[in-house]
């Protein structure tokens, strides 16, 4: 999975300048805020899509068993709950939509990126960890890229609405 930035880098370090050399910490930390509410709806459509993500697996063949998951937590529950918002005013400006391994269970951090974002929707991965059973299970193809087209124009203009706001706030 991509994370998501929504940048308008040139705009937003010469407002940061500007900003420094006025002192106006309290318009500067309502900007932040403001873009980071600009984020959230995605954000937490990111969650709700995630988790009523639909996985259908293969049939299982003939003389294979079956059994309950040894978890009792849910994946896509899990993978939802990761999913972060960050805003940076300096360095590389923008708002970013990301997933924080960090925050995910030992047995999911080596989640690769693209695992829920596939090109065909196939998501292969070993049987409870074991790397000499593997089965396929399919999703909604490109389902974080959808998801974020859908959301661009409205953070880009809100992005936009903000600089404008607190550009004329300084002048």
């Amino acid at each position: 999975m991509r994370s998501v930035q929504i940048l308008g880098t040139g705009q937003l370090l010469e407002l940061q300048r500007r900003l420094r050399a006025a002192g106006h910490e309290n318009v500067r930390s309502s900007m932040q805020r403001r873009i980071r509410r600009a984020a959230e709806p995605l954000r937490n459509d990111m969650q709700a899509g995630i988790r009523s993500l639909p996985l259908r697996a293969e049939p299982r063949r003939a003389g294979k068993r079956g059994g309950p998951s040894p978890t009792s937590r849910p994946l896509r529950a899990t993978v939802a709950e990761a999913v972060r918002i960050s805003v940076r005013t300096a360095g590389s400006p923008g708002a970013r939509v990301w997933l924080d391994r960090s925050l995910l269970p030992p047995d999911l951090k080596d989640l690769p990126p693209t695992l829920l974002n596939s090109a065909d929707g196939r998501v292969r991965h070993p049987v409870f960890d074991n790397r000499k059973r593997w089965v396929n299970q399919w999703s909604t193809p490109m389902f974080w890229d959808k998801t974020v087209r859908a959301h661009t124009p409205r953070m880009q203009a809100e992005v936009a609405r903000v600089l404008d706001d607190v550009r004329n706030r300084l002048t």
